[in-house]
Formats: structure tokens, C-alpha cells, sequence
């Protein structure tokens, strides 16, 4: 159980953090970056839960994977070891299987595409479409972190803040951002289906000089 009792605690003041296993780094560290990065997409799949008026289906999925979404903070901020006495969470491949399955059950709803959509049409589209661009980027940050720490544990407990990091961490975001697009374009079925891209911006053709 978490219990917090105070949210300031003045300890960041001089530019750094704790990882979770109690080592301390700073707040530009590539793990910290991944991290915030995954709870800034955890935020915005939240307003697209609350304001999208998105289908009740969608709206338990996305709610599992905001949970999924702590837990992957959690990874990113604890180095791996070969041992632990409290075991940390830890992504698992079948969470990626899960995000997979759900990308094939909700895309056999959905027309192929034949043209690049933009974000829009209903606003839970719109909101989706963000947490997707966001998960992108909180991918980008975990591979980040990967090439920074790599995936090797340390070997002891008073190598605290040296392990690697969980490359599965990276895997689910990647994944991730695939399903909310799809999802993205689910919340528009009920409108007028996905917002087509049109190049040039749908001017009219320029005669040639």
C-alpha cells in the first residue's frame, strides 16, 4: 500500500530524485525522462476517459492500461539486479500480447486505410490521437534510457542506481502507441469516420511556371 501523506518534500530541490530503489539521480536522467514521459501519456488517456465520451469497451481498456501505465513507471524507475528482497514490478510479455490482441480485435471494426488521417473528427479521437503522439515519445525516451544503462542487472544490493533497464518497458510503449490509434479511429466511427489527409493541404493545383 502507498500512503502519502505529504506531496512536497523539498528533497528535489537541488536537481535531483530518487530512482526506486533509493538511489539518488537527476532529474535529467534518461530513466526519469521515460518515466515522466509514461505518466504525461498515462494523463492524457485519462482525459480522453473522461472527456472523449468514448464507448464503454474502450473506456475499460484504457482504464487496465492506465494501470499498466503506473507499473511501467515503476519498472523504469528501478534498476534491475539479479536479486532483490522486495521484488519491483516488472512488465511482462504478456502484457504486450494483451495490447496486441486488443489491437487485432478492435481493428477488424475499422475500414483499411488507403490515406494518412489527421487527429480529429470526435473529441475523444482527438485526445487519443495526443496520448498516442505522447506514448511515442515516452518510447523514444525508455530506448533512450536503454542505451544509456543497457539491460544487464547489477549483481549486488549495494549497487544501487547502476543496474539496466527492462527492454519490455520500451516494447509495451511501442505497442501501445499502435492500439491508441487504432482506438483513435474507433471513436470516430460514430461520427464521419476518420479525417482524411490531404496533400497540399487541399489547395487547388498550382499551374505550372
Amino acid at each position: 500500500m502507498v500512503i502519502l501523506n505529504r506531496i512536497y518534500t523539498r528533497t528535489g530541490d537541488d536537481g535531483t530524485t530518487s530512482l526506486g530503489d533509493f538511489s539518488r539521480t537527476s532529474k535529467n536522467d534518461p530513466r526519469l525522462v521515460a518515466y515522466a514521459d509514461t505518466d504525461e501519456a498515462n494523463s492524457c488517456i485519462g482525459i480522453a476517459v473522461a472527456a472523449g465520451a468514448l464507448r464503454a469497451d474502450v473506456q475499460e481498456t484504457l482504464t487496465r492500461i492506465q494501470n499498466d501505465l503506473f507499473d511501467v513507471g515503476a519498472d523504469l524507475c528501478a534498476p534491475l539486479r539479479t536479486a532483490y528482497e522486495y521484488p519491483p514490478l516488472r512488465v511482462e510479455a504478456a502484457w504486450i500480447d494483451e495490447l496486441e490482441a486488443d489491437c487485432d480485435r478492435y481493428n477488424e471494426e475499422l475500414e483499411k486505410l488507403r490515406s494518412f488521417i489527421l487527429p480529429g473528427g470526435t473529441p475523444g479521437s482527438a485526445h487519443l490521437h495526443l496520448a498516442r503522439t505522447v506514448a511515442r515519445r515516452a518510447e523514444r525516451s525508455a530506448w533512450a534510457a536503454l542505451e544509456e544503462y543497457g539491460t544487464e542487472p547489477a549483481a549486488a544490493e549495494a549497487d544501487r542506481g547502476i543496474g539496466g533497464v527492462n527492454p519490455l518497458t520500451a516494447k509495451y510503449l511501442n505497442r501501445l502507441s499502435d492500439l491508441l490509434f487504432i482506438l483513435a479511429r474507433v471513436a470516430n466511427l460514430d461520427a464521419d469516420g476518420d479525417v482524411l489527409w490531404q496533400p497540399g493541404g487541399g489547395r487547388a493545383e498550382q499551374p505550372a511556371r
